[in-house]
């Protein structure tokens, strides 16, 4: 849910999660906009793209589907998978 105090419990650099489908009310990525408030970037992978709830999913086959603007800012956008916004760059 949107809720600041219960968004995340860790110190992360970047949160990523499913979207569910996104759902009633854009449930489904309500958090993206609160780790922005956090100063977090987020990302959702699509639900038809990786096992709900589960993280080596997420990271195997997830497919980007929304990111928040802290996100953006770092050039992650939709479409890429976690794999290649975490593979170090060439060079």
């Amino acid at each position: 849910a949107g809720e600041t105090a219960s968004a995340v419990k860790a110190g992360v650099r970047l949160v990523a999660f499913n979207d569910a489908g996104v759902g009633v009310d854009r449930a489904g990525i309500a958090r993206l906009p609160v780790l922005d408030g956090l100063g977090i970037p987020g990302i959702a992978v699509a639900a038809a793209s990786a096992r709900i709830g589960d993280g080596r999913s997420t990271y195997g086959t997830g497919r980007i589907s929304h990111v928040n603007a802290l996100a953006r800012e770092l050039g992650i956008a939709p479409g890429a998978t976690i794999r290649d916004i975490l593979r170090p760059a060439a060079g």
